[in-house]
């Protein structure tokens, strides 16, 4: 399926020279983003039905590859707290022991963000100024905060920094490319969805010219969080098991090349299939001795007490 895309210049001799660059934000450069990842593979387990630092269903997954921790986001535990846009990010160890936690208040649904590793730390970035629109929050502006174990941030708070690349734009979210140091930007655009492709340096240093801005195609699903690795994004859609939607269930991946715009290859996932409730949420790129592993989040177990799985793919084409 084709989608509109809106490639600059610069963007064309970005993205069209083949996605080559080291990763820096690794403690093992990635190997050369020269290809995707077969969504036919078969998927392996990372975490298995974890329960993180707050009860509620995961959202959304991001890794440190450089000191090598997981970051999960969540709706912070309570009831107004889906509608306010209040938040839960938990620290794991890659063997699932929490590390810590932040709450985030009035900043969104946390449908996915980005990690940004410094020295032994890191700096999140995500969605927050967020407006109803209706049922939940979602964010209106990226923010970029550094990772304090107990803190509780509001929207307000001087340990933000902001940042809005389209004017406009809602229902903002992002994530960050391990092996190109390139930010994704996912946003409404009034009358559909699109994906906005930056460097992170542009975006840090106020002038965020886009590499790429594609439409995303219609008819995939219920979104679930997205990823990006080298020429190409990963789009997460479906939804938790019931009675219309039984085992394996809807959940599907779907890639778009991010220098045309066209979807490449669209395949269900039936990681984890055993889980009860199971409901995509969130994906992330992993590297792991310079290999990038495409991972994906599922939500588990019973209301207020609700469990996470992460999987992987490796396999690349």
């Amino acid at each position: 399926m084709a989608s509109h895309v809106r490639v600059s210049r610069r963007g064309l001799l970005k993205l069209g020279a083949g996605v080559a660059a080291t990763a820096t934000l690794a403690t093992t450069p990635a190997k050369a983003a020269e290809g995707r990842f077969q969504l036919t593979a078969p998927s392996t387990s990372l975490i298995w039905k974890k329960a993180l630092y707050d009860e509620t269903v995961l959202q959304s997954i991001a890794f440190d590859n450089r000191n090598g921790h997981i970051y999960t986001l969540q709706v912070k535990n309570g009831a107004d707290s889906n509608a306010a846009g209040h938040l839960c990010l938990s620290k794991l160890s890659l063997t699932d022991t929490i590390l810590g936690h932040m709450y985030l208040m009035g900043f969104g649904h946390g449908v996915q963000f980005g990690v940004e590793p410094s020295g032994t730390s890191a700096y999140l970035w995500t969605e927050t100024d967020g407006v109803s629109d209706g049922a939940s929050f979602r964010g209106t502006k990226l923010a970029r905060f550094k990772f304090v174990n107990g803190q509780t941030l509001t929207t307000s708070s001087s340990a933000l920094t902001k940042y809005k690349p389209i004017a406009g734009s809602d229902n903002t979210t992002c994530a960050i490319d391990p092996s190109t140091n390139r930010l994704v930007m996912r946003y409404w655009d009034g009358s559909r969805f699109r994906y906005a492709v930056y460097t992170l340096a542009d975006v840090k240093g106020g002038s965020p010219t886009p590499l790429s801005d594609m439409a995303q195609p219609s008819g995939l699903g219920t979104f679930q969080g997205y990823a990006a690795y080298g020429s190409f994004v990963y789009i997460l859609t479906g939804t938790a098991y019931s009675d219309a939607n039984p085992a394996p269930g809807n959940t599907y991946v779907t890639c778009l090349d991010l220098r045309t715009g066209e979807q490449v290859q669209r395949a269900r996932s039936v990681a984890g299939k055993s889980l009860d409730y199971r409901e995509p949420e969130g994906m992330g790129i992993q590297i792991v001795s310079g290999a990038p592993r495409l991972c994906l989040g599922l939500a588990s177990g019973v209301a207020r007490a609700r469990k996470a799985s992460i999987f992987y793919k490796t396999e690349l084409i």
